[in-house]
């Protein structure tokens, strides 16, 4: 059934008053969460993730049977909080709906995570959905590229994901959740330095020449993005680095003054 709400007037101004190209906010903190060696609450409009990232460290009793001798394997779990996705029915972690986006998440990363460096080890990676309005997959994506690098993962590259659709002959970038209900959409994760895709998600009909015109628009979108990312991890290095070099002389100055 087709959304009431008017996905595109006339003035090619969308139903939250954005263009057709226009991205959402994007807000990125680096907050440290528990133990996790690496962790970001990644939002994009009002869609928010919460990642963390442990390892890489020896494999659970358990799970050492899927140890790989010549590489790390990358264990993905992802949950939804049921106060912010809008669904009655709680979701626990062997839901088939958030297995499929945890295998699709795992294996987005495999060629990315140099997981050569670290053989017969485990990468974990765990996904927490705070809030959902559409764009889930690229949210995951992208907190999780960020959340890897802040725990000292080497990647290839970054992995930016956005999503597309088309809504009768216009494209449309970064989807809300009316409009991924009533406009066949794609997903496309880019590796902007190297140009490489590594996801491509489709999960209804689109027209060849609509895809091909979404899948290049959402490659330009993956390099913006990108500049955002990169730009939040140098300002939280910059951060760190200051942090560091403050530290000792704060304590110089604090025994001084004790003395």
């Amino acid at each position: 059934m087709s959304s009431r709400i008017e996905l595109l007037n006339a003035g090619l101004l969308r139903s939250d008053g954005r263009r057709p190209y226009e991205l959402r906010t994007l807000s990125i903190n680096f907050g440290a969460q528990g133990t996790a060696d690496g962790s970001v609450t990644y939002s994009h409009g009002l869609t928010e993730v919460r990642v963390a990232v442990l390892g890489p460290h020896e494999p659970k009793a358990g799970s050492r049977r899927e140890t790989l001798h010549d590489r790390a394997t990358l264990n993905v779990e992802v949950q939804l909080a049921p106060f912010g996705v809008g669904e009655r029915r709680r979701r626990g972690r062997g839901d088939k709906r958030l297995l499929e986006l945890a295998a699709t998440i795992k294996s987005t990363f495999e060629p990315v995570v140099q997981t050569h460096l670290y053989p017969r080890t485990t990468i974990d990676i765990f996904i927490h959905v705070l809030q959902l309005d559409g764009g889930l997959l690229p949210a995951c994506i992208n907190g999780s590229t960020l959340a890897l690098a802040t725990a000292g993962i080497p990647l290839f590259d970054f992995v930016c994901a956005i999503a597309g659709g088309v809504h009768g002959t216009q494209p449309l970038l970064d989807l809300t959740t009316v409009e991924e209900n009533d406009v066949p959409s794609v997903v496309v994760g880019v590796m902007p330095r190297t140009g490489r895709v590594t996801l491509v998600q489709m999960e209804t009909r689109l027209h060849m020449e609509r895809f091909e015109e979404v899948f290049r628009v959402a490659c330009d979108a993956g390099k913006v993005l990108w500049s955002e990312m990169r730009d939040a991890l140098r300002e939280r290095t910059g951060d760190l680095v200051d942090a560091l070099e403050a530290g000792p002389g704060m304590s110089v100055v604090k025994e001084t003054e004790e003395t």
